[in-house]
C-alpha cells in the first residue's frame, strides 16, 4: 500500500486521496490536556466539531488509550449502535450540500461541467451555487463580493484558476483575494503516479503544504525611486505556527513518517530563519509521536525533487516556494492535469486544483484533462462526509485511466475531455 491512507475509508487507502487536517488538529495525538485546548481554536464551526466527533468514533493507532476506550462499543448495545451507524449515514449521504462554484478562466468551465455531469450521474447531494466569476476584467467587485458571501455561507467552494494579468496596470490577483479575504492559509497539493499515466519517477507519493497568505504573496511592493522597486516579503510567527501544525497533523493523520520545512535561511535571515525557527520549535511538540522533522534549502530541495523524489514526504514551506515546488512536482508524475489540491482556513474550505493553471490556450477546445479537477472535488465529499460518493468517482477515474479505456492528450491518449467524462460516468 501507498503511504497515503485513510484510517475509516478502506475503499480508499489504494486511491491517493486522504483526509485533510481539519479531521486531524484535536485528535491525532495522546496528548495533555492543554494540547487539546490549543487544538479547539482550530475548530470555531458546528460542521468541523462533527468532522471531529466522527473521528472520536471510530479507534486509530494515532489514538491515546483513553480514547480507545471510550471508543469500544459494549457487546450489549453493539447491535443497536450499528443500526444508529447506519441511519446516520444514510441521513448523511441524503443531506443536500450548497456548494459554491467558480468555475474560473480557460478551461475553468469545461473542467467544472465535467465534474457536474460526474455529480449528477452518481447522484451526489450537492447543489452548486455558480459563480463565473473571470479575472479578464479590470474590476469585478460586485461579483467577487457575490462570491465572497457565497463562501461564506456555505463554507465551502469548488474552483478553477482565475486569469491574474501580468501587466503591472493589471489588478490583483482575485485568487489571492480570496484566500486573503476568508484567511484559507494552508494549501495542500498531492503529489503521486496514477497507475497508467506516463511518469518519469516511479514510488512518488508526496504532499506540498504550502502557506496562503503571506510571503512574496503580501502584495506590498513600491517604487521607491524610478528604477528601483521595493517588494516586501511578510513572514509573522503566529501564521507559520499554524501552517507548521497543520503539517504535522496532516502528517499523523495519514500515516506519514516525515516532515520537511523548506526554505532560504541561509540568506533570508530574518525572513526564513523566523519560518525555519518557528518550525524547528512546532516539531517539538511531536517528537513523541514518531513523525520525523528536517530541513532543506529551496534551492537544493528542487534538485532532489527531480532527482530522488521518493525520499519526501510531508514538505512544509512558505508561499512562493510551494508555487513553485508544486509545479515541479507534477511534471514528475505526468503534469498540473492530474494533481488534486485543497485549501483550507479555520472555517472555510475551497477545493481546487493542486497546480493552478489556467490554461488560456486551449481554454474552449474540449482537449484539456478534468482529472485533477475530479479528484479535486472527491476531496470535497470526503470532506462533506460523502465518502460513499467520493469512493464510486475515485474508484471511477482510476479504473478509467489504468484500463487505457480513455486517455487526455496529456496522458498519452487521443481522447476530448466529454469523451473521457463520458468514460468515467460509465466505469461508475
Amino acid at each position: 500500500m501507498g503511504k497515503s491512507r485513510i484510517m475509516f475509508h478502506p475503499v480508499a487507502i489504494q486511491q491517493h486521496h486522504v483526509l485533510i487536517g481539519w479531521y486531524v488538529t484535536s485528535c491525532s495525538l495522546p496528548v495533555d490536556r492543554q494540547r487539546i485546548q490549543q487544538r479547539l481554536y482550530f475548530f470555531s464551526t458546528l460542521h468541523i466539531f462533527k468532522a471531529m466527533l466522527r473521528t472520536l468514533a471510530s479507534p486509530s493507532r494515532h489514538f491515546s488509550t483513553g480514547v480507545k476506550a471510550l471508543a469500544a462499543t459494549p457487546r450489549s448495545v453493539a447491535g443497536s449502535s450499528a443500526a444508529l451507524s447506519t441511519a446516520a449515514t444514510e441521513k448523511k449521504n441524503s443531506t443536500r450540500h450548497s456548494v459554491t462554484l467558480v468555475p474560473g478562466d480557460g478551461v475553468g468551465k469545461e473542467l467544472s461541467e465535467s465534474v457536474q455531469a460526474v455529480f449528477a450521474a452518481v447522484k451526489a447531494p450537492v447543489d452548486w451555487e455558480q459563480f463565473d466569476l473571470t479575472g479578464h476584467v479590470s474590476s469585478n467587485d460586485a461579483l467577487m463580493k457575490d462570491t465572497l458571501a457565497s463562501l461564506r455561507r456555505n463554507k465551502v467552494g469548488l474552483k478553477g484558476t482565475l486569469y491574474t494579468p501580468v501587466s503591472r496596470m493589471g489588478h490583483a490577483s482575485f485568487n489571492v483575494s480570496m484566500r486573503k479575504d476568508l484567511d484559507i492559509y494552508a494549501s495542500i497539493s498531492l503529489i503521486k503516479n496514477i497507475p497508467g499515466v506516463p511518469s518519469r519517477f516511479n514510488d512518488v507519493d508526496l504532499a506540498i503544504i504550502r502557506e496562503n497568505t503571506e510571503g512574496e504573496y503580501s502584495g506590498l511592493e513600491h517604487q521607491s525611486h524610478p528604477g528601483v522597486v521595493e517588494s516586501l516579503k511578510i513572514v509573522t510567527r503566529a501564521k507559520t505556527e499554524r501552517i507548521a501544525r497543520f503539517a504535522f497533523d496532516f502528517a499523523l493523520r495519514n500515516n506519514r513518517k516525515r516532515v520537511t520545512c523548506i526554505h532560504k535561511a541561509n540568506i533570508m535571515k530574518l525572513g526564513d530563519g523566523l519560518f525555519l525557527k518557528t518550525c524547528q520549535d512546532i516539531s517539538e511538540e511531536y517528537k513523541g509521536s514518531g513523525i520525523e522533522f528536517n530541513n532543506m534549502i529551496v534551492d537544493n530541495a528542487s534538485m532532489q525533487l527531480v532527482s530522488r523524489p521518493q525520499q519526501f514526504d510531508v514538505m512544509v514551506m512558505p508561499n512562493l516556494y510551494g508555487s513553485i515546488l508544486s509545479n515541479v512536482g507534477a511534471g514528475l508524475v505526468g503534469g498540473p492535469g492530474i494533481i488534486g489540491g485543497a485549501n483550507f482556513g479555520r472555517e472555510y474550505a475551497v477545493f481546487e486544483p493542486g497546480c493552478r493553471h489556467v490554461g488560456a490556450d486551449i481554454g474552449g477546445s474540449n482537449v484539456a484533462n478534468p482529472t485533477a479537477m475530479i479528484l479535486s472535488s472527491v476531496m470535497m465529499l470526503r470532506h462533506l462526509g460523502l465518502d460513499e460518493h467520493a469512493n464510486r468517482i475515485s474508484n471511477a477515474v482510476y479504473r478509467t485511466i489504468q484500463s487505457g479505456t480513455a486517455k487526455t492528450r496529456d496522458m498519452g491518449g487521443k481522447s476530448s475531455t466529454s469523451e473521457f467524462t463520458k468514460a468515467i460516468i460509465s466505469a461508475l
